[in-house]
């Protein structure tokens, strides 16, 4: 009995440890998600005008007072700069005296004409005359003509000398000065509408091998990063500027009031991934 009691002794504690709770073993986990299938490239630019027009007069002279600013607004058919008009104003007058004289003259050989012609058929004067007053009318006619159109020229010369907007839009850049002596051609001031912009841009080889005529774009505003405009690919460059570099212009499809050239901007294009759909796992977990 006491060695069986020493026995039992013995062995309790070991007992009490293999009836106690199992040991935690150690997971890894991970995450599944749908996976993308869109890929986004943003690329910074600056806004800029689709197309900016540069006026100019179509005669020369003096300039007068140029109440313009750069950024100013104006409208279709404003008064934007004018030319001395003093010397087309002279021409005017003269040439409209020539008409006018001209008519005077027309006038008296038709009358001439009219006279030989009832001579002629009264057998007073010969045939031969009647051509010379013929004649005379012709040539007065073709005159009058001259004048005529030497009068339309001058005319729209004194036309000329005032420079009218031709758009709705903004003044661009302003090259002339008060009173400064202006050619024919001259760029006075460059003009460009407010509703049409856009945005060059500098993509990869990938990128611009995705791109065509026409791809959507999306335009951010680094000012106002709410405000995003849609956009289209106008203009797709066939030869990089640089290694590996193509350039791209982007066309706002819409715009808003605030809009201005200048502003910096994120153009951004949405391609789709070639993976297929479906949810990634680790290949342990199989």
């Amino acid at each position: 009995l006491a060695i069986a009691a020493v026995v039992l002794g013995a062995c309790t504690p070991q007992e009490s440890q293999d009836t106690g709770p199992p040991p935690i073993r150690g997971l890894i986990t991970t995450e599944v998600s749908a996976i993308a299938e869109t890929q986004v490239r943003r690329y910074p630019g600056v806004l800029e005008p689709s197309s900016i027009s540069a006026l100019s007069f179509e005669v020369s002279g003096r300039l007068g007072t140029v109440d313009l600013r750069v950024g100013q607004t104006v409208q279709a058919g404003e008064l934007l700069a004018e030319l001395d008009d003093e010397v087309y104003r002279n021409t005017v007058r003269d040439r409209r005296a020539a008409v006018d004289e001209a008519k005077a003259l027309l006038t008296q050989v038709e009358d001439t004409l009219q006279r030989q012609q009832t001579l002629f058929s009264r057998n007073v004067v010969s045939r031969v005359a009647v051509t010379d007053a013929e004649t005379d009318v012709r040539s007065r006619q073709s005159q009058l003509t001259q004048a005529e159109q030497a009068l339309a020229t001058a005319e729209e010369d004194l036309a000329d000398t005032k420079l009218f907007a031709p758009f709705d839009g903004l003044i661009n850049a302003i090259d002339v000065e008060d009173f400064q002596t202006v050619g024919v051609g001259a760029t006075v001031l460059s003009l460009y509408e407010t509703g049409a912009f856009e945005v060059s841009l500098s993509v990869s080889f990938d990128v611009a091998s995705r791109l065509v005529v026409g791809t959507p774009a999306e335009v951010r505003l680094a000012d106002d990063p709410t405000t995003i405009l849609s956009a289209r690919v106008s203009e797709l460059g066939e030869r990089a500027d640089t290694v590996s570099s193509f350039p791209v212009i982007v066309q706002l499809t819409e715009t808003t009031p605030f809009l201005k050239a200048g502003m910096a901007v994120e153009t951004s294009f949405e391609f789709a991934l070639p993976a297929a759909r479906g949810h990634l796992i680790p290949i342990s977990a199989a």
